[in-house]
Parts: C-alpha cells; sequence; structure tokens
C-alpha cells in the first residue's frame, strides 16, 4: 500500500470524510451537542483568546468563525444573513441623516419590507398560496366556473434557512432603536456584522438586543473564574436538558403518541402531552443556556431567556418567563407599536390578540399555530380584565396566598399544556384525536402499564419536573459547586457530560425544536 493511501484511510477514516464533516449537509446541521462543534470551538477559542487586545482583528475573526457556522446550518444562505445585515447597515445610517420624520419613516418601511418581505417568502409563500388555491377552487364551485374549479395547490420546493426569524427580529429591532433615538448607528460595517452573526445565538436565539450587546464588542474580554464557572454550569445544564432529557423522551415516546393518537389510551396521550411540554422546554431552554454559557466563555453576557416558566400562577407570568428575549420583543416593537394600553381598554385587548395572533403566525404557517397564538392572546386579554375588576390577582400572582398560587399554576400548566397540543400536532385532526383519547377513552388503570412500560422515559420526566419546580437556592447552589471546584474536576464535569452525550446519542439526535423557526 503506498504511503498516501496509508495517510488516506488511518482508522478506516477518509480525508474525504474529514472533509465532509466540515462542508454544509442539510440534513446534517451544526448542534451545540454534537462532537463537530466541541472541536471547532476548543480550537476557536485557543485562537480567540490570542486576540482578545486585538479589537479589529477579533470582531473579524469571530466573525468568519460565525459566518461558517451558519454555513454549516443552512449552506450559501450565508449571503442572505449578510444580505439582510448589510442593508439594515446602510438604511440605519441613512435614518439618522434624514431630517424629515416622513423620511425616517420612510426608510424605516424600506427595512421592514426588506426584512419581512424575505422572512414571508421562505417562510408564509407557500401558505399564502395554498389559502389562495384554496378559495379559488371552492369560489369556482360556486360560480360555476371550471377553469377555478381546476385549481390546485402544488407547494413550492423552498427551502428555510435555519433562524432566520431570529436575526431578522434582531436586526429590524436594531433599525427601530436607532429610528427611536435610543442608539446610535454603529460606522464599521464589520461590527455590526459581528452582531447580527454572533454564532452562539444565531439559529435558536435568544433575541438579542443591540443596545445590551454592542457595547460588550468594544471591551477586551475578560473571564473570570465566577464568569468560567457560570458558563461552564450553564453548557452542562443545556447539554443534560437537550441531549439526555428532550431527545430521550422524544424518540422513544412524545413522538409515538403524537404520530398516531389513536393507538393509544387517553392517559398515555395525556403523558404524551405532559411529555411534549417538557420536551419543548428541555430542547429550547437547553439550547439558550449553551448559548449564553458560550458567550460567557468568550466574554458577553446575555439576558435570561427562561425563568422556571411552568411555575407560573398566571398566562401573564408565564409570558414573562418564557421565550423572554421573544416576548419581550413582541411586547417592545408590536404591541406597543399597536398602541399596547394607551387607547382604552378595549383596543387593549385587541391588542394583546394581535400580538399575540402574530406571535403564533411566527412561529410557523399554518392553521394550528394561529390558533395557538390565539389562545394565548384571548387568555392574556381575559387575566388583563380579570386583573382589572379583581384586585387580588396580581400581574405574577406575587401577593397571592399559597392555595390559590398552587391552583394558579396547576390550570396555568393546564392551558399551556393545551396549546403545546396545537403547538406539536401535525394536523389539526391529530388535535382532535389526542382530546377525544383523553376526554372518552381515558382508561387510568393503564397508567402503572406506562409506568413498566417506559421506565427510562418516565424517570427522565420525574427527573426533569423535579429539576424545573426546584427552588433557585437550590440551583444556585448547584452552580456554586460547579463555580468553586478546581479546573481539573470542572474538566472531569465536562468528559463526564459529553460520554453521558455520546451515550444517548446512540439512540438518534434531533435537531433543535427552534431551528424551524
Amino acid at each position: 500500500m503506498m504511503t498516501g493511501d496509508i495517510l488516506n484511510n488511518i482508522g478506516g477514516f477518509s480525508i474525504e470524510k474529514l472533509g465532509e464533516l466540515f462542508l454544509y449537509h442539510h440534513n446534517a446541521p451544526i448542534l451545540f451537542s454534537s462532537g463537530l462543534f466541541f472541536f471547532l470551538f476548543i480550537g476557536f477559542l485557543i485562537i480567540y483568546m490570542s486576540l482578545r487586545k486585538h479589537l479589529l482583528a477579533r470582531i473579524i475573526y469571530v466573525t468568519l468563525f460565525s459566518i461558517y457556522f451558519y454555513y454549516k446550518s443552512s449552506g450559501f444562505f450565508f449571503f442572505l444573513l449578510l444580505f439582510v445585515a448589510t442593508s439594515d447597515f446602510f438604511i440605519a445610517q441613512r435614518i439618522v441623516r434624514t431630517a424629515p420624520k416622513w423620511g425616517r419613516k420612510a426608510w424605516v418601511i424600506l427595512s421592514l419590507c426588506i426584512d419581512l418581505g424575505l422572512l414571508g417568502y421562505f417562510k408564509y409563500f407557500n401558505f399564502l398560496r395554498e389559502i389562495v388555491a384554496t378559495i379559488g377552487h371552492e369560489l369556482g364551485y360556486q360560480l360555476g366556473n371550471t377553469s377555478l374549479q381546476s385549481i390546485t395547490y402544488q407547494p413550492l420546493d423552498i427551502f428555510l434557512p435555519v433562524g432566520i426569524s431570529f436575526f431578522t427580529f434582531q436586526t429590524i429591532s436594531y433599525v427601530i432603536d436607532v429610528y427611536r433615538g435610543r442608539i446610535e448607528p454603529l460606522h464599521r460595517w464589520i461590527d455590526y456584522v459581528f452582531y447580527v452573526s454572533f454564532f452562539p445565538q444565531l439559529v435558536a436565539g435568544p433575541i438579542v438586543r443591540a443596545r445590551d450587546f454592542l457595547p460588550q464588542i468594544y471591551k477586551v474580554p475578560a473571564v473570570t473564574r465566577a464568569q468560567f464557572g457560570e458558563g461552564l454550569f450553564l453548557i452542562l445544564c443545556g447539554l443534560f436538558k437537550k441531549t439526555v432529557i428532550s431527545d430521550y423522551i422524544s424518540l422513544n415516546f412524545v413522538d409515538r403518541i403524537f404520530d398516531a393518537p389513536l393507538l393509544y389510551t387517553g392517559v398515555e396521550n395525556l403523558m404524551g402531552v405532559y411529555g411534549y411540554a417538557l420536551q419543548i422546554y428541555c430542547d429550547f431552554s437547553g439550547y439558550s443556556d449553551m448559548a449564553i454559557g458560550i458567550a460567557l466563555l468568550l466574554g458577553f453576557r446575555f439576558n435570561v431567556n427562561f425563568d422556571s416558566p411552568y411555575q407560573s400562577a398566571t398566562i401573564t407570568e408565564f409570558w414573562r418567563r418564557w421565550h423572554i428575549s421573544l416576548s419581550s420583543w413582541l411586547k417592545d416593537y408590536l404591541y406597543i407599536s399597536l398602541g399596547g394600553n394607551r387607547k382604552g381598554k378595549i383596543r387593549t385587548y385587541i391588542n394583546l390578540l394581535i400580538t399575540m395572533l402574530l406571535g403564533g403566525l411566527w412561529h410557523g404557517a399554518s392553521i394550528s399555530f394561529i390558533l395557538w397564538g390565539a389562545l394565548h392572546g384571548v387568555a392574556l386579554a381575559i387575566h388583563k380584565f380579570v386583573m382589572g375588576h379583581f384586585s387580588s390577582f396580581k400581574p405574577l400572582g406575587s401577593d397571592m396566598k399559597p392555595w390559590r398560587r398552587v391552583l394558579g399554576i396547576l390550570i396555568t400548566f393546564h392551558l399551556v399544556c393545551f396549546g403545546w397540543i396545537l403547538f406539536r400536532a401535525d394536523s389539526m385532526q391529530t388535535v382532535g384525536e389526542v382530546l377525544t383519547q383523553i376526554f372518552t377513552n381515558f382508561h387510568p388503570e393503564v397508567f402503572m402499564q406506562f409506568v413498566m412500560g417506559y421506565k427510562g422515559v418516565f424517570i427522565l420526566m420525574v427527573i426533569g419536573y423535579v429539576m424545573h419546580f426546584m427552588p433557585k437556592s437550590a440551583e444556585n447552589g448547584l452552580q456554586a459547586v460547579v463555580t468553586r471546584s478546581p479546573l481539573l474536576v470542572q474538566a472531569v464535569m465536562l468528559v463526564v457530560a459529553i460520554f453521558v452525550v455520546v451515550q444517548f446519542k446512540s439512540a438518534g439526535v434531533q435537531p433543535f425544536i427552534y431551528f424551524q423557526f
């Protein structure tokens, strides 16, 4: 065998296969929980720290790595990211140079047309074509028009770039903040591309505000022992939530329930709903934990994105704890722009409903997502109405008596779980089947069979919910243990975590749920 052949096949691993690891594959987006990411990140971190005192070189280096990271997620659609960042960079500069208010508004409208136009095409074009085709088809039958009757819907093959909703919302917030005079526009294009493309939060949030992030770009990265420990703790928590809990209960139970609800009893369907509530929380909060932890290791601090949302006693409190960066974005840039609560009670309720309807549509182009948003909008409006007439119902339930808070948590949790059925089901038929089984074919005696038949799933669900409802002091105590541990012990913790992740991956791994948004 020639020397080249030997080098080309060491351990049965060819150079071609090694090259494939660094190229984009549509069915294998890069994940924080993947071995490839850990390999790339360690190399990235070594070079990053060597450039910590060289501002421009560090910004260029991180930007290039972030663009490569997005290429591994969406291929050559990274050009779309660069186009959006470039257009809004120059539009923001034109806003501050335009004196008339109508002129500044015109620039904002142009930005919205570009950003929302691209988002609308990639995410909603097929949905709108289906609606138009359906209306035309039905209209043809009513008018007896055979040409309209022959209309059929054929979806176009449109690839949805990963995380397009997140970086679109992020760049919109920058332009609007410049228009409102809250921040000054950046002068260097590379600085803005750095902000929009920063890889820890690029593909699945959290949505980072420019006024919070931009000042940190120009500081020399300084990671204290406490920050390093906190970052490591968040990464470990995120890995456990995503790979150990979310993926396992999804692949081994939840997906089976929602794929064929009628094959299972009502009690199994209900456990499937509880399982999905835990799955989506562990999946998304796990990603947020890892994103925040990785950013901390680079010297950047993001705001908390999840705050034990299922401990909420009201639906208002839930939305102040769940996906905080999105809910606050909807409040600041949509709800307030619609008038907020400044134009009377009826208008306030309408604004809440519109905000949540659009929030539901943001998650996906389907009737079920719109109904999910409507459910939360109506619930928020009802809670606001109740608060206005019964002073004992505080927005966050802070003054509730213990029994009332426990009752509020149970009601809010089950309302949210009902919404998760709409969120998870592939069709309204699936929604109806899940609810039918729960309310007409419950069979509580099957519960122990579920426990014995799905021991691993049941144990992980119990662990997940216990972790979620543990007091904040206990979580802080665990974080302190990781932070105070010697570096060698911290390294061992990370190795053990990676080993556990690898073991659970043997059963399969799923992309993060919010990659589709």
